[in-house]
């Protein structure tokens, strides 16, 4: 997740290091920074990534990743950010840049022993997807694999739990395929846990998605093709390491598992899982 003193690695869309993780790294300063700075500030972020990893899966066909944003921030909890990567065109249906755009409000609730919650919306864009499809696609159709969620986060020292809702057809699973009923209302839930110890960051995460209407002659067929027959549920699993080197510098290492291995692949021809166990290293650099 990605910058310092922003919403992105506090938690919102960068997906390769994990939000409380950087957080936790990354705390203290931003609490000066505001002790300091007028009601809003706009802040960025770079980082470079072995791998990226969204919900476990990769997305970079275990390749490396170039990724970067700008987040807005207003004292009362408001906030905006834009958050950008590359990812492998043979997943995104021609695509090679993802693009986020997301929004929401963060706030203390005190009646509740000091729990923070965190609610927004996030839109996930990938330019060109279904203009410029692989050659050979097993795709149907030229469909565009943009995504909309809206999420609801609580955090309570060093616990959280996250859960976003498809306000859309999941990734266009349903209308990629054209499967008469959508996968709007899928499900992801994540539930993460960190703590620091001698300097260092350490962090787990598990993370469940709930796969709607998974059961249609579409996706049936689509496994039969050499992709994993679909369930309703898929878990993945993170532990991972964080040391703040000052200067808003942080080095992050990751290991990532999934239940399924197979549940998403690495292109349109269902020949490769993109949900193999590894590990990923990543340097993040806020402005």
């Amino acid at each position: 997740m990605k910058k310092t003193m922003n919403a992105s690695v506090l938690g919102l869309p960068n997906r390769v290091f994990g939000g409380l993780l950087l957080a936790a790294c990354l705390g203290g300063a931003m609490q000066a920074a505001w002790a300091e700075e007028p009601e809003s500030k706009v802040t960025g972020n770079m980082s470079i990534a072995s791998d990226y990893r969204f919900r476990g899966f990769t997305q970079t066909n275990y390749g490396p990743a170039l990724q970067g944003g700008l987040d807005w921030e207003h004292r009362n909890g408001l906030y905006l950010g834009n958050w950008n990567s590359n990812v492998a065109q043979d997943l995104y249906n021609g695509a090679t840049l993802e693009m986020d755009f997301y929004g929401g409000l963060k706030g203390e609730w005190h009646s509740l022993f000091g729990t923070t919650y965190d609610v927004g919306a996030i839109y996930y864009g990938y330019p060109k997807s279904g203009t410029n499809p692989p050659q050979n696609s097993l795709l149907l159709n030229n469909t565009a694999y943009n995504n909309t969620e809206v999420y609801l986060g609580l955090s309570n020292g060093p616990l959280s739990l996250k859960v976003n809702i498809a306000t859309s057809d999941y990734f266009k699973m349903a209308s990629s395929l054209s499967a008469p009923l959508s996968t709007k209302g899928t499900t992801y839930v994540d539930l993460g846990y960190t703590q620091q110890f001698v300097g260092l960051v350490f962090g787990a995460h598990v993370g469940v998605l709930g796969l709607k209407n998974y059961k249609q002659t579409q996706f049936v067929q689509a496994s039969e093709l050499g992709t994993q027959p679909l369930t309703p549920m898929v878990n993945d699993y993170k532990l991972s390491i964080g040391k703040d080197f000052g200067d808003n510098a942080v080095v992050t290492a990751n290991y990532f598992s999934t239940s399924k291995r197979g549940y998403f692949q690495t292109d349109a021809y269902g020949l490769r899982s993109a949900g193999k166990s590894g590990l990923t290293l990543g340097f993040t650099k806020g402005f």
